[in-house]
């Protein structure tokens, strides 16, 4: 089948719009679309290309062993078509080209595409060989999809060839035809061949480690050619065991033994190494070179435990020698042993923990742990004598790549436990990176987009994205690297800019051939290559499908550059402290949005009124926003309301439901209930809130219904100096007198509002001028490491302080009794009384004769006059006589008039009547029923409040802007 993709669509010019920054994406494929910009930010041409030639190219013959079988049956069932087979190596320069006719070789050879020359990305574009080295998988591209113009001819599959035992990879297989020859059939074959290649590198691991074996066994012969194997343990080899049992390893024991044999192998420089058991038992390993016929070298482990019940040993038989092995071997002395390595997890090419036959004439150890095994040496024949065997084989190389294995386990399991503690942003940044360093990186340094930052949804990110240096993990200060704080820009050619725009890792092993970095800020790359940086890995922080920021990793005082292992575990490290970052941020906004929309609910500044002087502070929970809430609400007559209540809970629901309860209590305000009423209607709302409203709830619907709300609320009056409280559930409010006495008030006690049934009762307090009224919600004195009696003390010794301001008050209080962050949120209200004096009141008790009304008109305005309110003289006059009139024609008893001079100039006139008068509109014809329509229009706010012995109407009029000063003569108490 021919696949022309090349000629469908959008892709017959998708190349050229790319190269003149026109988007693409919907044309191209997304990885060939990656590869094409990584080749714009190398800086490539695709008209023109410089490709370097060597001559002195090869692999090792370990892998030519491995590969050649492959590829000769790869090119021997491509005998009929024109396709060549190219092998190259781990850097993508080719080593070996195989079939193909003659007009292939001749059109590849013309592009360079040939043995010795490089096909890497960054020198000849999007190919399958450097492409699929660059992806670290198999990759397809056709004609067109080629980013060189002299590749547009050909189609080629390629596949990376990975080392099974350290999965670095150490060659590319490639099949290239041309175009009209091309087939996606070609990436089926070239796994295939790749999986074939690193099936018999892994055989040949497991042949060397049986020559291994075989050779410890040859060197073991004593003189006379009597075999002398090590005695081993029948338990250790049981799979079920667990513990120890009269001197019998458990599984635990023989897990550290093998554990601490894996790490004795991979160290060059040790000779033995000692293991505590359990049972007080003393474990002593010693390393043994080894070298077999062929050259393999090699380690072996023996093992000897001290202390506690001897061991009992079985006989087992002795693996067989493979077949065709030579018959010397020799045994190198433990103080020439060279590097050490790790252990493959792979069963085939796991160090053997090996199962010899014992005998009891010839025991393998030395008298000292620190001298060398000496073969033949005479040892009591009775079972007395060392119990010693062999616990593990292997080569130095598998030895380190075991112990890489484990560390880089560990490592992730470190990460799982310590990235993500807490759902701060900048917190998980650096947990990142204080774990990165310095077990996998001398520098790590984690940059991020400010909105992340801020809990806001991340913007498409790029080269050229700006972004800040949250955290910066170093094993030692670099002034050459940017900062915590600063803000960080990339420019397209570096490898943070490319893992930004294509969501994939960069691995720049050798950092100083790596042009596109240094080319960001060449003067401060310098200073880093100066100081020893000569590694990076980047890694883009992405979750969810869009990418926070970008991960850098640095070595320096490590010598060894990063490899593939080390890329895997940084994408491991950061995808999961991505999802933690992602899910902090996530959790600031929530928390963010809860925050506003609880401040949009709570008082914004200080209410217009001069019966209090106050001050107020409120402080969010640790564990996120609550529904405390305070409030002073203005009153008729020059009173205030002072509120505080408090909704249990945390969370959105708890501040919904705190500006529900808020608003309602503005609303009953409005209506001038006293405080028992006023809580009676607060409760009856509650518990209608919890209850649904009258609607039927849905069952699917999660229950949230209010558990309980307290309140507090009192009323203060300036021209009485009295206060009168109610309370449901909530703490007793604190009254420090201007001497610094403090005293709680004693309130009748309250249900919390929502239960019903049970009403609320008053108490009314006489306050001197200058008293101070603290209300507070229990988070203030009340916490799980404290009992409220205790809090309510310190309470009173922070209080307790003459002649200080509200808002001192409140910075006292909050340092002596909370904490940075508390756990429950706290309102806190400081109020400091004002009164109104004599001379800002005029009072006048009133018959019930309507002839009076001609002089209490004559009595208001004289007032007035020595207010200097003249101003006001006419309309006051008319409010107060048609108010006087109506209730000496429609109420009964005793009648009084009232004039405050506030902030306004209030007018009330009580009566014994609990009818309130009712605002109407008077047709043309009634002769009455115009005086309150006059009082409204003539007024800035008017009403009518209860009283016990009957009713007051009341009306506000705003003082002129440059009111006279205001006479000092005595009132006029007689109209």
């Amino acid at each position: 089948m021919t696949v022309a993709w090349d000629q469908i669509g959008g892709l017959v010019d998708a190349h050229e719009r790319f190269l003149t920054g026109a988007r693409v994406d919907s044309d191209v494929r997304g990885s060939v679309l990656e590869s094409w910009k990584r080749c714009r930010s190398a800086g490539l041409e695709p008209h023109q290309l410089l490709v370097p030639y060597r001559s002195d190219l090869e692999l090792d013959d370990r892998f030519l062993r491995a590969a050649d079988p492959v590829l000769k049956d790869l090119a021997a069932s491509l005998v009929d078509v024109s396709m060549t087979v190219v092998l190259c190596d781990g850097r993508a320069r080719m080593i070996q080209r195989y079939g193909g006719d003659r007009t292939l070789r001749q059109r590849l050879d013309d592009i360079r595409f040939a043995p010795g020359f490089d096909a890497s990305e960054q020198v000849v574009g999007t190919n399958g060989v450097g492409t699929a080295l660059a992806e670290r998988s198999p990759f397809y591209v056709v004609g067109r999809e080629h980013f060189a113009d002299c590749l547009q001819p050909f189609t080629c599959a390629g596949a990376p060839v990975r080392n099974p035992l350290s999965g670095h990879v150490e060659a590319v297989l490639d099949l290239t035809c041309l175009r009209a020859d091309g087939d996606p059939a070609m990436l089926r074959m070239v796994r295939e061949a790749v999986r074939g290649i690193e099936g018999r590198l892994l055989e040949q691991a497991t042949q060397r480690e049986q020559a291994l074996l075989a050779a410890y066994r040859r060197a073991e012969r004593d003189t006379s050619g009597t075999r002398a194997w090590p005695q081993q343990p029948a338990h250790a080899f049981s799979e079920h065991r667990t513990t120890h049992d009269d001197g019998d390893l458990g599984r635990i024991d023989l897990a550290v033994l093998r554990e601490k044999a894996e790490e004795l192998i991979a160290a060059p420089h040790r000779a033995f190494d000692e293991v505590a058991l359990s049972g007080g038992r003393i474990a002593t390993l010693l390393r043994r070179p080894v070298i077999g016929a062929a050259g393999e070298t090699g380690v072996v482990i023996e093992a000897r435990v001290l202390g506690g019940p001897r061991l009992r040993h079985v006989e087992l038989t002795a693996p067989e020698v493979p077949a065709g092995a030579a018959a010397t071997a020799t045994t190198a002395s433990p103080a020439r042993t060279a590097t050490t390595t790790v252990l493959s997890v792979t069963p085939a090419v796991d160090m053997h923990t090996v199962v010899p036959s014992p005998s009891p004439s010839v025991p393998l150890w030395p008298k000292s742990p620190a001298a060398s095994p000496t073969p033949g040496a005479a040892t009591d024949t009775d079972g007395s004598g060392d119990d010693a065997w062999l616990l593990l084989v292997g080569e130095p190389s598998v030895g380190r790549l075991a112990v890489l294995a484990r560390k880089r386990l560990e490592l992730l399991y470190d990460a799982g436990v310590r990235i993500g503690t807490t759902l701060d942003v900048t917190r998980t940044a650096e947990e990142l990176a204080d774990v990165a360093v310095p077990r996998f990186a001398d520098f790590a340094a984690v940059d991020l987009a400010d909105p992340v930052l801020h809990g806001e949804e991340p913007v498409p990110t790029g080269a050229g994205t700006p972004l800040r240096r949250v955290a910066l993990g170093a094993v030692y200060a670099e002034p050459a690297l940017y900062g915590v704080g600063d803000r960080v820009g990339y420019v397209p050619s570096t490898p943070q800019a490319r893992s930004l725009e294509s969501g994939q890792s960069v691995l720049e092993p050798v950092l100083a051939e790596a042009r596109g970095w240094i080319a960001n800020d060449p003067g401060r790359g310098g200073r880093v290559l100066a100081a020893g940086v000569h590694s990076l890995i980047t890694v883009p922080l992405r979750a969810r499908g869009v990418t926070l920021g970008v991960v850098s990793f640095y070595r320096c005082r490590q010598p060894a550059p990063f490899e593939e292992d080390d890329l895997s575990l940084a994408q491991e490290l950061v995808g999961r402290a991505a999802i933690c970052i992602d899910n902090a941020r996530r959790y600031t906004r929530e928390h963010n949005t809860a925050l506003a929309l609880q401040r949009s609910l709570l008082p914004r500044g200080r209410p217009e009124q001069n019966a209090v002087e106050v001050a107020y502070r409120y402080l969010p929970a640790r564990a996120g926003v609550g529904g405390d809430w305070f409030d002073v609400i203005p009153l008729s007559g020059a009173r205030v309301a002072l509120v505080v209540g408090d909704v249990v809970g945390h969370g959105l629901h708890a501040a919904a439901t705190m500006g529900r309860l808020r608003t309602a209590v503005h609303n009953f305000c409005s209506l001038d209930l006293a405080p028992d009423e006023l809580l009676t209607h607060l409760d009856d709302l509650v518990g209608r809130l919890d209850r649904g409203e009258g609607w039927a709830v849905e069952n699917t619907q999660p229950d949230t219904g209010i558990i309980g709300a307290t309140c507090l609320y009192a009323v203060y009056d300036p021209v009485l100096r009295r206060c009168t409280f109610a309370r449901a559930g909530h703490p007793l409010p604190a009254v420090v007198r201007p001497d610094g006495t403090v005293d709680f008030v004693d309130l009748p006690p309250g249900p919390p509002l929502g239960l019903g049934g049970m009403p609320f009762e008053t108490a009314e307090l006489e306050l001197a001028e200058g008293s101070q009224l603290v209300l507070y919600t229990d988070g203030l004195i009340e916490d799980r490491l404290q009992d409220i009696d205790v809090g309510l003390e310190r309470l009173r010794t922070a209080l307790a302080c003459a002649e200080r301001a509200p808002e001192d008050t409140c910075e006292a209080v909050l340092d002596a009794l909370l904490p940075a962050r508390p756990a429950d949120d706290v309102a806190l209200l400081v109020a400091r009384t004002r009164a109104l004096g004599p001379q800002q009141v005029a009072q006048w008790e009133l018959p019930s004769d309507p002839a009076v009304v001609a002089r209490i008109r004559a009595a208001v305005t004289r007032r007035l006059a020595a207010w200097g309110l003249d101003e006001l003289a006419f309309t006051t006059e008319l409010i107060a006589s048609e108010l006087v009139t109506n209730a000496i024609r429609h109420a009964t008893g005793p009648v009084q008039l009232r004039l405050l001079r506030d902030r306004t100039l209030i007018c009330e006139v009580s009566d014994g009547s609990g009818t309130a008068p009712r605002l109407r509109r008077a047709r043309t014809e009634d002769e009455g029923g115009r005086g309150l329509f006059l009082v409204a229009r003539l007024t800035e706010r008017w009403g009518t409040r209860y009283t016990s012995t009957g009713k007051i109407i009341w009306t506000e009029q705003p003082l002129p802007r440059s009111p006279s000063v205001a006479s000092a003569d005595p009132l006029d108490p007689t109209p």
